[in-house]
């Protein structure tokens, strides 16, 4: 496995400071130290490129850069948050003491280290060896995980915070991100509360809410949350997940609020100003959402940070405003992103959509129509998710507000909702798609009613001693309809009730079939978080051999995993 250089000679250094004079003292200190390879930057745009690109042992930022309105926690922020750095990296933010609290967040959340100025030599010296120390004495943990044994990693965890061996909390932390995405949600919340207990910590803390909200309980998590931020005001995390909590249970406007909270307090994160951005534009405020949204192009376009979907949104805007400079700009920005990643499906679909909008506001009726039809095409395809549903409504919306007729629409309106209205949050978030076209609206919101009804039916059937029936009418409608929500209540059913379905095998399988094929298990929504995102807010950066169950595309998103 990857990791940190045992000897601090052969270990590599990236110094991020904007004062030539402090970073020479830096630098200094390093070699004093014996580092041996050491790269200096001025600034943090500079520090980014170079930590999405290559691999360091030791990042040592200062806190506060002149005439830049990213801090070095807005860095190490979005770093983790999204897996850009790898697990044995150790972080080291240097700051003054006016902004301690910031920074302990910051190390809190990182979990390596923080340097108050003035500094010595040796202090810097025991904070590199003592966060080296503790991931090296963690390396079976790390092993295990990077080798994809994860269970046996979550075991590891548990028995050295059962055992308060060096290092348990962090261990305990581990453990318990582990258990969390994995799906052991009881076993996670334990180890989060057995930790506050033992030692009330806020990502603990934090850790029961993201337990409670994976596990369908978002109003539970809403209360713990409440109190997690009444005791703890600048945890900026905490807003994270309280905003996808409130998002969750049909609260745009809360999720909204909740979302500047977490906008104000880092203002520099491209993650933030993303879900901040979508949030807005889908809760009615078009022109909040379109300005954050630029502003996190404008930082990030380039960083992989960065959501292209933020461009398609902006395009529509662009379409609504008649702003045919700023719709050329959108397809210029996606051509950029896309000449990166050549091979991104995703990338060429999101394309498509713009090259369509562009073809309404020049007046190519034909060749929109002929767009429109061919992504309706797909619309029962596997590959067909959720932000592919929500920008083709749009798309069929700017076309009925042009009275430009499709007679086939209102069939692929229906089909959408049917597929996609798996709770009250996403099927307000495709009405919201549908903002200008009342009718489309209404059958997006009967799509849900009708789901919730086909749902209810089959599970009365179950509570009435009849499981198995109820299981075949599930997978027959969720094999009509594509719908999570259906094939999942499906599969809940056969594993509740298994020793009462004398056919249990063939419907086990055929269960699977379709939660595999159409990826059921991934129905959470999120907005601004990419689906190689490897952080959630409040938990870990976990080894890229950590593949966590993550949704691609929009509207997958406001999930933290």
């Amino acid at each position: 496995m990857p990791g940190p250089s045992t000897d601090i000679h052969d270990a590599s250094a990236l110094v991020i400071d904007g004062n030539p004079q402090s970073r020479s003292i830096l630098v200094s200190q390093l070699r004093e130290l014996g580092v041996g390879t050491i790269t200096q930057c001025s600034r943090l745009v500079d520090a980014r490129s170079k930590l999405e690109f290559a691999a360091f042992d030791l990042v040592v930022c200062e806190q506060y850069f002149e005439r830049e309105n990213l801090t070095g926690q807005d860095l190490l922020d979005d770093l983790r948050r999204n897996q850009l750095l790898p697990f044995y990296t150790v972080f080291v933010m240097v700051t003054s003491e006016a902004s301690y609290s910031k920074v302990a967040e910051a190390a809190e959340s990182a979990l390596d280290a923080y340097l108050l100025k003035p500094h010595t030599s040796a202090g810097l010296a025991e904070r590199i060896t003592m966060a080296r120390d503790r991931k090296l004495s963690l390396r079976d943990i790390f092993s295990a995980i990077e080798a994809e044994k994860f269970d046996e990693a979550a075991a590891i965890c548990k028995g050295r915070f059962q055992a308060r061996e060096p290092y348990w909390l962090y261990a305990a932390r581990i453990g318990a991100e582990l258990m969390l995405r994995s799906g052991n949600l009881a076993d996670a919340q334990a180890m989060y509360e057995a930790v506050v207990e033992a030692k009330t910590l806020p990502w603990a803390k934090l850790g029961v809410a993201r337990s409670q909200l994976e596990a369908g309980f978002p109003q539970r998590a809403e209360t713990t949350l409440k109190g997690l931020i009444e005791t703890e005001p600048g945890y900026s995390d905490a807003y994270d997940v309280m905003g996808r909590a409130q998002f969750e249970q049909g609260n745009f406007k809360d999720a909204l609020n909740t979302f500047r909270m977490s906008t104000k307090l880092t203002p520099g994160s491209v993650n933030r100003l993303l879900k901040h951005g979508m949030m807005a534009y889908y809760a009615g405020d078009r022109e909040e959402g379109t300005e954050l949204l630029e502003r996190a192009t404008r930082l990030g376009l380039d960083s992989k940070l960065y959501d292209a979907q933020a461009l398609v949104l902006l395009a529509f805007s662009r379409l609504d405003d008649n702003d045919n400079r700023g719709l050329a700009r959108c397809v210029d920005q996606l051509m950029h992103l896309r000449e990166r990643q050549p091979d991104s499906p995703r990338l060429q679909r999101l394309l498509d959509v713009v090259e369509a909008l562009v073809a309404i506001q020049s007046y190519q009726t034909a060749r929109a129509l002929d767009e429109v039809r061919r992504m309706a095409k797909s619309i029962l395809l596997p590959n067909f998710d959720f932000e592919s549903a929500s920008n083709l409504l749009a798309l069929m919306t700017r076309l009925a507000a042009r009275s430009i007729q499709l007679y086939e629409v209102d069939a692929a309106v229906d089909v959408m909702g049917l597929r996609f209205c798996t709770s009250r949050a996403l099927t307000e978030l495709l009405a919201c798609a549908c903002t200008g076209r009342q009718g489309f609206v209404n059958r997006v919101r009967a799509a849900h009613v009708e789901v919730l009804k086909l749902t209810e039916q089959a599970m009365t059937l179950s509570l009435k001693g009849e499981p198995q029936s109820a299981v075949q009418a599930l997978l027959e409608q969720g094999e009509k309809t594509l719908n999570a929500k259906i094939i999942e209540s499906a599969h809940l059913v056969l594993q509740r009730y298994e020793e009462k379905i004398t056919e249990r095998g063939p419907l086990l399988i055929h269960a699977q079939a379709l939660r595999e094929k159409y990826r059921t298990t991934e129905i959470h929504a999120g907005l601004g978080e990419q689906a190689h995102t490897g952080r959630a807010a409040g938990g870990m950066s976990l080894p890229s051999g950590y593949k966590p169950q993550t949704s691609e595309g929009l509207l997958a998103k406001f999930s933290v995993v």
